[in-house]
């Protein structure tokens, strides 16, 4: 194996260490990497690997406890291995998006790190519906708990593609804006997208409400506010991921 091949999965790897290290509690490597260019086209890839441990876990669950019980531990799993990082950005979201402010005002409140109603009551409200969502799969299970969160984080490329940062120089989200994306960088949603087609009609009833919800926030994003932050994609990534988990389910 040649030294450029060595240097070019290095660099992937690196790259998906990086984006495992943003987003979850994972213990992958030894010091922490950040690649913030790099590992945007990972994030689907590393929604791929907590649907796998979760859908294995959720087996696990599955010979023990009922259905009931194995939804509520499978949600409360995919909070414990992400550190809540997305939930607390809808949380975050909520609390600024959700009323009648002004935009600074709005961001102002997102960057807060105290929780107020509002973010309390979608939390809990997105935490239910995934909830009854995930209680009610029944054909390939497995698959769509390995599929939803993989497109839940694949949604973040499209924020970051579409709307403008709507901080100066600070927040969560920043260094992820520095570069436009370009296709290359969507190439990991290729990867749920080839295994729904294992779905049937189902896969391509996935893809339509995924494609739906999508551009629908960005939407919302757009006319509310006119651009997004760090807490706003963590927000997208909950709201998508609650809503295909109940609409699959249909």
């Amino acid at each position: 194996m040649g030294v450029n091949v060595k240097l070019k999965i290095l660099n992937i790897m690196n790259r998906l260490l990086a984006a495992i290290q943003f987003t979850t509690i994972l213990p992958l490597g030894k010091s922490k990497i950040y690649d913030p260019k790099g590992m945007v086209a990972f994030f689907p890839v590393v929604g791929i690997l907590l649907g796998t441990i979760v859908s294995i876990f959720d087996q696990l669950f599955l010979l023990i406890w009922p259905g009931q019980a194995a939804a509520v531990l499978d949600v409360v799993l995919l909070i414990i291995l992400t550190g809540a990082f997305h939930i607390d950005g809808l949380g975050d979201a909520a609390d600024g998006l959700l009323g009648h402010r002004s935009n600074e005002k709005t961001l102002s409140i997102m960057k807060d790190s105290r929780i107020g109603v509002m973010g309390l009551v979608a939390i809990l409200i997105a935490l239910a519906i995934k909830y009854c969502g995930i209680m009610c799969l029944d054909y390939q299970r497995s698959l769509l708990l390995i599929l939803i969160p993989a497109y839940s984080r694949g949604s973040m490329l499209f924020g970051i593609k579409f709307l403008t940062y709507g901080r100066k120089s600070d927040g969560t989200g920043y260094d992820l804006f520095n570069d436009p994306l370009t296709l290359f960088d969507f190439s990991g949603l290729l990867i749920p997208i080839a295994l729904s087609f294992f779905l049937g009609l189902q896969g391509l009833w996935l893809n339509t409400i995924f494609i739906g919800l999508t551009a629908s926030i960005l939407m919302y994003y757009k006319k509310r506010i006119g651009c997004v932050t760090g807490d706003m994609l963590g927000a997208m990534t909950e709201i998508i991921e609650a809503m295909l988990f109940l609409l699959i389910a249909i």
